[in-house]
């Protein structure tokens, strides 16, 4: 248990907070966790629902408009510390303490599914990309310096120019797509098998 969310429950919120995820704060003592995904990701939001149901008031709803599924827990004070960690006046960023925040595949697992790509090519190339535009570059290298020390998976900070701006990105390459994949495939969703490589029983 880590307060009164389990284990599994926090490692899964870390993941959606570097992500898509959002920690909403009632301006009072209490904070409540939004998500939000597209038609295409419908099964994931219903995964995500099951594991914080009993925190709900109302399963998934779909916007009529943008056809987007969302939900979004009650207030709560368990996620006060999480959400005081992540955030510096309501703005996302990587936390001093990111190392004991994140420490299971899952949580990895969760943010790749939010925010990462597979780059492939048959035969010749396949990589990872993960969007990390909300954050500085220092705190995408403290990303990139935990995932060696954590999960043996070497990566590469670059900066991509969208719009005249250049925003930080995780870049994981040969030295690092095994050991990646390998290390987030057990927990991915079937909706989102396109972002592994198909020749999985290749990878040892």
């Amino acid at each position: 248990m880590v307060g009164n969310l389990s284990k599994l429950q926090h490692d899964i919120l870390i993941g959606l907070i570097l992500g898509d995820g959002y920690l909403e704060f009632n301006g009072y003592k209490g904070t409540r966790l939004q998500v939000k995904q597209s038609e295409e990701k419908k099964e994931y939001v219903f995964w995500l629902y099951d594991h914080f149901a009993k925190l709900t008031r109302t399963p998934p709803q779909q916007r009529r408009d943008t056809m987007q599924w969302y939900f979004g827990t009650q207030f709560f004070t368990d996620f006060e510390e999480i959400r005081k960690n992540f955030y510096v006046n309501r703005i996302k960023h990587v936390p001093e303490n990111i190392t004991e925040l994140f420490q299971s595949p899952l949580t990895l697992a969760v943010w790749f599914m939010d925010d990462g790509r597979l780059d492939y090519r048959v035969k010749s190339h396949y990589a990872y990309h993960i969007s990390t535009d909300s954050f500085t570059e220092s705190e995408v290298r403290q990303l990139q310096v935990l995932l060696q020390e954590r999960f043996g998976i070497t990566a590469k900070t670059y900066l991509s120019l969208c719009r005249g701006k250049r925003y930080p990105k995780l870049y994981i390459g040969k030295e690092g797509r095994d050991m990646f994949t390998k290390t987030v495939a057990p927990y991915i969703l079937p909706c989102f098998s396109y972002k592994l490589p198909p020749n999985m029983e290749s990878i040892s």
